[in-house]
This record gives structure tokens, C-alpha cells and sequence, in this order.
């Protein structure tokens, strides 16, 4: 009993320790101070918090706090949307959508913006149904075949 005890006491310290790090994370950023979000992002994007992971994405994408550096970006989008973050899914999509930071491709970018969208986010519905338009019918089925085959992938099962 002694053991559960210290292991559910550990593991609250943990949690808040993990809590700090991203307030004191959204903190910097809030003030501009995009090098100090990063340096406390970074552990808990590498421990696969994806709302963490989209952040830093954010920051590689615009050069806050770190070298402008769109692989990185797409890197922490693809790893976020993964495991079914609406906001890395959409900027995946955009991204795919554009050609910016990857190849442009528009089933790639309809699959992500597809799955956003059945989470209920107007903007992926509004974004997908823009990149439809651009796909032929056998592209576009592709597309929703791979959407509707895709299931959110927890950081360990990869």
C-alpha cells in the first residue's frame, strides 16, 4: 500500500511539474518571449503532448523563438494531427494545400482537413471543401478512402 501511495504521489508531482512547465511556456509566449516557450515546450513535445506539439509547430512555422524551419513545423504538425489534434490538422491541410514546407498535394491535404472537419471544425469543413474542388473524382475518393481509414495514433503506438 506504501508503494501505490508514493507512486500516485510521484505521479501528481509529475503532472504538475508537466503543468508548470507548459503555463510557464504559455506565459513567455504571452509576453513575446518565444525562446523560453520553446526551451519549456520542447520536453513535453517530445513526451507526445499534442496540443504542445502544435504550439511548437507554430513557433518553427513563424521563427519565434527558434530558426524559421518549415520541416520542423510540418515534423510537430504530423506528430500532433496524428493523434487527432483539429488545429495540427488543419495547418497539416493548409500546408499539404499550398505546398509549403512539404510537396503540395491535395489529397493529403483533403484527408487532413477532412478528419479536422469531422471534429466539427467549420474552418477544416470550409478549408476541405475549397481543396475538392481541385481534386478529380478518383483523387477525391482516394482521399476520402484514406480519411475514413485513419484512426488517431497515440505517441507509443507508433
Amino acid at each position: 500500500m506504501r508503494s501505490l501511495f508514493w507512486f500516485l504521489t510521484l505521479s501528481s508531482v509529475a503532472a504538475i511539474s508537466l503543468a508548470a512547465d507548459f503555463a510557464t511556456g504559455l506565459n513567455a509566449y504571452k509576453k513575446g518571449d518565444y525562446a523560453t516557450a520553446a526551451k519549456e515546450w520542447r520536453p513535453l513535445a517530445d513526451q507526445g503532448d499534442p496540443a504542445v506539439q502544435f504550439n511548437l509547430g507554430l513557433l518553427y512555422l513563424d521563427g519565434q523563438g527558434v530558426p524559421m524551419d518549415l520541416d520542423q513545423a510540418v515534423k510537430w504538425f504530423t506528430r500532433s494531427a496524428e493523434q487527432g489534434y483539429d488545429k495540427a490538422q488543419l495547418n497539416l491541410g493548409a500546408m499539404y494545400s499550398v505546398g509549403k514546407g512539404v510537396k503540395r498535394d491535395y489529397v493529403q491535404a483533403y484527408k487532413w482537413l477532412n478528419i479536422c472537419a469531422a471534429q466539427g471544425n467549420a474552418k477544416c469543413a470550409a478549408q476541405r471543401d475549397l481543396v475538392a474542388k481541385k481534386l478529380s473524382a478518383s483523387k477525391l475518393n482516394s482521399a476520402q478512402h484514406l480519411a475514413s481509414e485513419w484512426a488517431p495514433k497515440k505517441e507509443s503506438e507508433k
